[in-house]
């Protein structure tokens, strides 16, 4: 449980004994690739840390599309969190995208180390941030940027995902088709 650990250490001061009271109800667990971790309609009950492997988050609209709206790689944490703390069903899905290895840290944790952690609220905060980061520059890259620029983005928020990922799911994530993603991959190659 070390990068679990040391990625709390880099948000937040907390004593090993802190650490440990707070991972006590984890779990680690391998998901096969094409698992699923997370299926809407379900209240979340649990966040996910990435020790090892590649999560994609995916929407599917009414005619049964899906759409790739986030990755999520090592040392980062995942989940549906405005169902998780709305305690709301989950509209995503959480699936592995290869074999994965998992910290699941169950609402009981999260609550213990908001009410416990010397700086849990800290914590959270900074999670929490994190992710309205992420999402708010999501959200101007798709109206701002051009699709080549949104390809460097991605290269750059999630190195190596070009070899870890189907094209079609990262078109999706891109929000291009996978023949212009094609196109857009050529042009780079050439320069």
């Amino acid at each position: 449980m070390q990068p679990i650990r040391d990625a709390i250490h880099s948000m937040i001061q907390a004593s090993e004994d802190e650490l440990d009271n707070l991972l006590a109800d984890t779990q680690v667990k391998n998901f096969k690739r094409k698992a699923i971790l997370n299926t809407p309609q379900k209240v979340p009950g649990e966040v996910f840390f990435i020790n090892s492997g590649l999560l994609r988050v995916v929407i599917t609209d009414k005619q049964g599309n899906e759409h790739t709206v986030h990755f999520a790689m090592e040392n980062q944490f995942i989940a549906d969190y405005s169902s998780f703390i709305l305690r709301q069903p989950s509209i995503y899905t959480l699936q592995a995208l290869e074999e994965s290895e998992v910290v699941v840290l169950p609402r009981k944790s999260i609550e213990w180390g908001y009410n416990n952690l010397k700086q849990g609220d800290r914590l959270g905060r900074l999670i929490a941030e994190y992710y309205f980061i992420y999402h708010d520059s999501r959200i101007r890259d798709m109206y701002e940027r051009t699709p080549k620029e949104r390809y460097d983005v991605i290269t750059e928020n999630f190195p190596g995902i070009h070899n870890r990922a189907p094209q079609h799911m990262i078109a999706s994530y891109l929000g291009i088709t996978p023949v212009h993603l094609s196109r857009i991959k050529q042009q780079w190659t050439e320069m």
